[in-house]
């Protein structure tokens, strides 16, 4: 009796240096594999897609990379597909989670994991009145996140006011700006916990000693050679957390996942010095530290390529 053979993947994505490493796993799984970039481009509801699995690989911060019309065409494109039953990993669902750090904010107030004081807010009028009614530090952040955009720490209200009357000011996609809460940690580094398939694959931690740009991807991160001629993982800012699939708030963020349809995802976190733990945010395009992989034993990607078999063969 042969196997049937397995369908083409088509990936959807608009940032080309993070393909390499999921093409390479899938691949190795034996798929066919079809880079589709998106920015602009047409849709005919009257055509059908391509039969096949459809990966989302679109960022939030594509409007970066001067794709500014991947966004709004991945949108529309993923409902598209989904209208017509094809199969996609992390569907518009996830997209538009990932598109929005207030939605992710509501999403884990929906399963009960603690979050840091969240304001959305829109102009400057209600920025500033936002920012007036924290206590203490707070930061701010793009709605439309991504690679940390938009993250500054400020200590108080004058400090925010001052910020926002420069013409550099930016406060991203659609004005909409995310107030939070600072959480502020006795040692400097945050923990990421990601999430393949509704199973715990690995936790790291990620040093805020030179900022909240925080992009785990090795393109992001170029390695360099110490005097014993290794690469560190990312120059030193990832590291492995002793968190397992059996810490409670791990366990919180598998249900949610499950629940949510979140197929791969990266969520982080924040300890205080009480040790409450603070979520803030849901990766849904999560890269992985190639790096650190090594040091782990565990190739993030080829993990994704393999749930994404085990997805085909039982369709």
């Amino acid at each position: 009796m042969t196997s049937s053979p397995l369908p083409n993947i088509y990936v959807l994505y608009e940032n080309p240096d993070w393909i390499p490493p999921l093409q390479e796993g899938l691949e190795k799984e034996g798929f066919s594999v079809c880079l589709v970039h998106v920015n602009d481009g047409i849709i005919d509801p009257s055509k059908t897609s391509h039969k096949g699995i459809w990966i989302n690989r679109i960022s939030a911060s594509s409007h970066t990379r001067d794709h500014i019309h991947t966004v709004e065409m991945s949108r529309q494109l993923l409902f598209w597909l989904e209208s017509q039953g094809r199969r996609v990993i992390n569907g518009i669902q996830t997209f538009e989670l990932e598109m929005s750090k207030f939605r992710q904010d509501l999403i884990l107030r929906r399963h009960g994991i603690k979050t840091p004081q969240t304001v959305l807010a829109i102009g400057r009028d209600n920025l500033l009145k936002t920012a007036g009614s924290f206590d203490g530090p707070f930061i701010t952040k793009h709605d439309q996140g991504g690679k940390g955009l938009g993250i500054k720490l400020f200590q108080d209200f004058d400090e925010f006011e001052n910020y926002i009357s420069k013409k550099e000011f930016d406060s991203g996609p659609g004005n909409r700006m995310i107030i939070q809460e600072y959480i502020s940690a006795p040692e400097p580094f945050v923990t990421r916990v990601e999430i393949v398939g509704g199973q715990f694959l690995f936790a790291m931690r990620s040093s805020t000693l030179q900022g909240f740009e925080l992009c785990p991807s090795d393109i992001c991160n170029p390695t360099s050679t110490n005097q014993n001629g290794t690469c560190p993982a990312g120059n030193g800012i990832f590291s492995p957390s002793p968190i397992t699939a059996k810490d409670p708030l791990v366990q919180q963020y598998i249900q949610l996942c499950q629940k949510e349809g979140l197929e791969i995802a990266g969520i982080e976190f924040v300890e205080d010095a009480n040790g409450s733990r603070y979520t803030y945010d849901i990766n849904c395009t999560t890269n992985y530290n190639q790096a650190l992989g090594s040091q782990l034993g565990i190739d993030g990607m080829r993990e994704v390529a393999r749930y994404i078999r085990k997805t085909a063969m039982s369709n």
